[in-house]
């Protein structure tokens, strides 16, 4: 019998709060579907089951805080439940593990008839507190209401509205130091993850610059035959690159883990993302040196919208071999990332801009875009790193190709 354990969802996770199950005891499920939903500082994340199984018993209630490994729940597996009937299997026990439980007995709220956004847990909280979650302003991802926006609320006192609420008033502007406790812990998140990796990552940084030129004409050609909602965009085109010169440096695509350097097989591109109120998080985007130039745009497309609103799955969140970074929106020219642990390489793209260029002894005008490249010294030396971006430089000169 195997177990649905609490996922890591990013190197600075210790716990996480179940606040929702999509299954009870006996369900059937298959490969990628979703199971439960569990709240991060980073937001609220789908689970999703690995292996088709039967769900055997619901070992943490609603509303608990899990350890990062802690099992959620039984799974029979596909060819034991062939075996034997489906089992009688209690509803729900608290595992050992977990704290600041909520009891399984605790009814959830009826659902909102006018469908707010709100987290399960919100929900359940708001209905323990006795508060109106239409006097609730949400801090989460896309507005949605969160337990933290909850006892915010409570703390108001009954019939106190946020102030972004009150009529004929702006809110007043927040200063750094009373930023929404979502938000704060977000930060803190961030911090402690980045101050790991540069404390036992020996990083080594490299960057190169690449000549755009054919790149962009190419990509204007394509897109002019493209509806424009499927027009593909020029960070398509650096991330498929990306994919692509990483099936040549396996050294860069994989994990460090229990002392030794365990390459991967498949390739999941995490994307780094910027979300509401300063937050970043990196989603993957999976096998994505298989899919076509047109799929890898929707893909990305996608995965922007759900990181940004919500609905991202944890396999998104826990899968990536390797991240990408583009700051270039913002008119940085290099960036010189850290890298996201236990992974081994973070690449950076700057912004996409007019240089001089010089080429068979002439001298033009280009579209030029900085690549950087931070590795794990451990996994790869520099060598290696700087065939990478060469490899890149390459790819992305015969647009074509990807």
């Amino acid at each position: 019998m195997a177990e649905l354990k609490m996922p890591s969802l990013g190197a600075d996770m210790e716990f996480g709060t179940l606040v929702q199950w999509r299954v009870t005891a006996g369900d059937r499920v298959r490969r990628g579907d979703i199971v439960a939903e569990v709240e991060t500082q980073k937001g609220v994340f789908e689970i999703d089951i690995r292996e088709d199984a039967v769900i055997g018993e619901l070992m943490v209630a609603e509303g608990a805080r899990v350890k990062v490994g802690a099992p959620l729940a039984s799974l029979i597996t596909t060819a034991g439940a062939a075996e034997r009937p489906t089992p009688t299997i209690p509803r729900r026990t608290i595992a050992p593990e977990v704290v600041s439980a909520v009891p399984a007995s605790v009814p959830a709220p009826p659902p909102s008839p006018e469908r707010l956004r709100a987290s399960p847990l919100a929900r359940r909280v708001a209905s323990e507190l006795g508060i109106d979650l239409a006097t609730v302003d949400g801090t989460g991802e896309g507005g949605v209401i969160t337990r933290d926006d909850v006892e915010r609320s409570a703390a108001r006192g009954p019939g106190v509205l946020p102030e972004a609420q009150l009529p004929g008033m702006p809110p007043a502007p927040v200063a750094p130091s009373q930023a929404p406790a979502p938000v704060a812990g977000m930060r803190q998140a961030i911090a402690a993850a980045v101050s790991r990796s540069k404390r036992e990552i020996p990083h080594y940084y490299l960057t190169r610059d690449i000549d755009l030129g054919t790149a962009m004409s190419w990509l204007r050609s394509a897109n002019e035959s493209r509806p424009v909602t499927d027009r593909m965009l020029p960070a398509a085109l650096l991330l498929k690159g990306v994919a692509l010169a990483l099936t040549k440096f396996p050294q860069l695509n994989g994990f460090h883990l229990a002392g030794e350097f365990r390459p991967s097989a498949d390739i999941h591109l995490g994307v780094a993302i910027a979300i509401r109120d300063g937050g970043l998080i990196a989603p993957g985007i999976l096998n994505a040196d298989r899919l076509s130039l047109a799929d890898f745009m929707r893909s990305l497309t996608d995965l922007v919208r759900r990181a940004r609103s919500g609905g991202l799955k944890a396999s998104e969140m826990t899968d990536p071999t390797v991240t990408v970074t583009n700051l270039g929106d913002d008119g940085v020219q290099t960036v010189l990332a850290v890298i996201t642990p236990p992974q081994v390489a973070i690449v950076g793209f700057g912004a996409i801009t007019e240089r001089p260029w010089a080429e068979h002894g002439m001298i033009g005008v280009r579209p030029v875009v900085t690549a950087s490249l931070a590795a794990d010294h451990r996994a790869s030396d520099g060598r290696i790193g700087s065939q990478f971006l060469a490899e890149l430089s390459r790819l992305l000169g015969t647009p074509e190709a990807l």
